[in-house]
């Protein structure tokens, strides 16, 4: 039988190589991401990720201190989504806008 201390030493062990393989899967996604949009997710990813080792090691430690950072580590994170679904959607209204007035010019010159 498992007493507690061990069972949260292998659950603490567990969540650190699942997090770890999945900064892996996140970073290949980063590097060959076909799109902005799936670029910046997972970099949202990346960052829950990294509030998840956070996390974890305020377990393993037993500092709350940890947690506050990951709180705002959070808020930053979100703030930084925001400012990149803005830049993302300013971009495609300026594309649109020069398919718009493309498309306008070709009209004229019939």
């Amino acid at each position: 039988m498992i007493g507690g201390a061990e069972f949260l030493e292998l659950a603490i062990n567990i969540a650190l190589g699942l997090l770890s393989l999945a900064f892996l899967f996140v970073l290949v996604r980063i590097l060959r991401g076909p799109t902005l949009p799936d670029r910046i997710l997972a970099l949202d990813m990346l960052l829950t990720i990294g509030i998840g080792y956070i996390a974890v090691i305020a377990i393993k430690t037993g500092y709350a201190l940890y947690l506050d950072i990951a709180i705002s580590l959070a808020l930053v994170g979100f703030l930084a989504t925001v400012a990149f679904a803005r830049f993302v959607l300013q971009r495609w209204k300026i594309r649109a806008e020069r398919l718009e007035n493309e498309k306008r010019d070709l009209g004229a010159k019939e």
